[in-house]
């Protein structure tokens, strides 16, 4: 039987103020950060843990980003003791192999904060850096076949020493990326971010004293492990397994597939990757702490989405993978694409989490995937390389009582797009197009969530594009007689007669002032037969142009097209 909580009020207040600690960190560090990758697209995240390396506290950001930065307090704790850290010192590091990351450009700066002369917390951050060097510009390609080819591997490392930091390091890590000036100033920010985060932690022990604060600690944790076992122990016992599949892995090939076990028994939840595919020849692999993330996501999201993110969501769930796969790779596996496959698994996890679940509580799949590309080249306002990196989402799953959402992120990747204006000014790039895509979603009773079309121009000779993407062959699937999306496309100069359709994981293409780059993003499944759909929701897709009439002819049959529109 679980401990009971010594004061459930102090336990909320305390909860959410570590919450809004987290949160203020994550936004200090978006509006203060150089690059428009964080902050514009808001591709950073922050989050607080114990001095025994247990999370307390993240903020709403990114959710693969949670692993990383568990890793990385994982990996310090196991080097230093804490007799060995200093007020003012400040930890870097990246390497999924060595330091619990998940791919190289994001970046985790992890701070010890001290009161009373011992340390109580860590604070932390990471950010997703336009470019840390490697082969390709973006240091994102899917078809690097090691983590050598994807930039500068930092293993854990003091950044800053009692207050200050080593500008030696900084430089050496800065030089080996394609655009230093926004390395060095981002960074600063991460180290300062920490700093505040600290500051406000200070404040609040000064207020509770230790002793009120561990025992506040001690029953969040307690709190959220309770409940979500209380969520898996009233799901019915039994195995459920669901099967997603990658195009390729990486290279033209055959599909590679994700396969999800869930075993559930009693209070526990194990979930199984046995018979997922082998470990891939291009950079999609997912590395540990990448796995682990989207699998606490995935638990959270299904069983109870308003579980506080702390380390009583993780405890509770066994994780595991077999050695040399797609989803556990051995080093130097690469693995700089590994958010495409993150997004698959999780689809995977939750096909077969929605078995133990009633109907109506049951999502068609989502695009389970995110379309990336980077571009690069010399920027002559500022007389520099830039590595413009965005990301895309597409459709989400239809419910049993509405459509899925059109043209959103869905799991584990949360960033934003960069605005056209941010874009047009930062880079040498026109934004020609920016809309839904119609018929990308699965029809339906209800309709899966649209994908997304973004096309840009480029400006300047000798740019370098580049793709790491999926569902270019493979569909989000509906449910419960629910038809599939769409597929992904990428083109090159679409619409004129040098109009070519690009691989998912095209990498360091070089283009011309004038050649235009268009992605395409799949929808998501639908839900139940298209033939129950009512005729007003059927009507509005036509009139809004969701929908295009050859395709609700082809899905819901001429009379029911005709029924609706009279």
């Amino acid at each position: 039987m679980s401990k009971p909580i010594a004061d459930p009020i102090q336990m909320e207040v305390f909860s959410n103020r570590l919450l809004a600690i987290a949160e203020d960190m994550g936004s200090i560090l978006i509006r203060s950060s150089f690059s428009s990758n964080i902050k514009e697209r808001k591709d950073a995240s922050t989050a607080l843990f114990d001095a025994r390396g247990r999370l307390v506290a993240q903020a709403d950001h990114i959710p693969i980003h949670l692993g990383a930065m568990i890793g990385a307090v994982e990996t310090i704790l196991a080097r230093y003791r804490l007799d060995e850290m200093a007020p003012g010192d400040a930890f870097i590091c990246n390497d999924p192999y060595l330091a619990g990351g998940s791919h190289l450009p994001d970046i985790s700066i992890i701070t010890p904060i001290h009161h009373d002369g011992e340390v109580r917390f860590f604070a932390g951050n990471i950010a997703h850096h336009a470019d840390v060097g490697g082969r390709t510009p973006g240091s994102t390609s899917g078809v690097s076949r090691s983590i050598f080819e994807e930039g500068i591997r930092l293993p854990v490392i003091r950044i800053a020493r009692a207050g200050t930091i080593d500008e030696d390091l900084l430089s050496l890590i800065a030089v080996n990326t394609r655009d230093p000036e926004e390395r060095l100033l981002d960074l600063r920010t991460q180290i300062g971010t920490n700093l505040r985060g600290g500051a406000m932690l200070i404040a609040l022990l000064d207020r509770m004293g230790w002793p009120a604060t561990e025992q506040a600690i001690e029953d969040i944790l307690a709190y959220t492990g309770r409940r979500l076992r209380n969520r898996i122990a009233a799901l019915p016992d039994g195995v459920y397994r669901f099967e997603r599949s990658m195009d390729d892995d990486g290279f033209p090939g055959v599909p590679v597939p994700i396969v999800c076990t869930a075993r559930i028994a009693g209070e526990t939840l194990e979930l199984d990757f046995e018979g997922s595919g082998p470990e891939a020849r291009g950079a999609i692999n997912l590395p540990d702490s990448a796995i682990k993330a989207s699998c606490y996501y995935c638990v959270k999201a299904v069983l109870d989405p308003g579980l506080m993110p702390n380390q009583g969501i993780i405890d509770p769930i066994r994780i595991t993978a077999p050695p040399g796969t797609i989803v556990n790779p051995r080093p130097p596996a690469a693995v700089a694409a590994r958010a495409v496959t993150s997004n698959r698994l999780c689809g995977a996890v939750f096909g077969a989490l929605f078995q133990a679940l009633p109907p109506e509580r049951v999502m068609a799949s989502c695009n389970d995937s995110t379309s990336a590309t980077s571009v690069s080249g010399f920027n002559p306002r500022r007389q520099a390389t830039y590595v413009y990196p965005e990301s895309m989402g597409g459709g989400a799953g239809a419910f049993a009582d509405r459509d899925g959402m059109d043209a959103v992120h869905v799991h584990t990747v949360n960033s934003t797009n960069l605005p056209a204006e941010a874009l047009e000014l930062e880079y040498p790039l026109i934004l020609e197009e920016y809309c839904f895509v119609p018929d990308s979603g699965g029809a339906g009773r209800h309709r899966g969530g649209l994908g997304m079309a973004r096309q840009i121009r480029i400006l300047a000779d000798g740019t370098i594009f580049s793709a790491r993407s999926d569902a270019h062959v493979i569909p989000a699937p509906g449910v419960f007689g629910g038809k599939p999306s769409n597929v992904t496309r990428i083109l090159r100069n679409p619409g004129t007669e040098r109009e070519e359709v690009l691989h998912s994981k095209s990498s360091g293409l070089v283009m011309a002032a004038g050649e235009t780059i268009r992605v395409e993003t799949l929808g998501a499944g639908g839900y139940g037969p298209p033939t129950e759909r009512p005729l007003d929701r059927l009507a509005a897709d036509l009139r809004e142009g969701k929908v295009t009439r050859a395709a609700a002819e082809r899905d819901y049959g001429v009379e029911m097209v005709c029924r609706a529109l009279a």
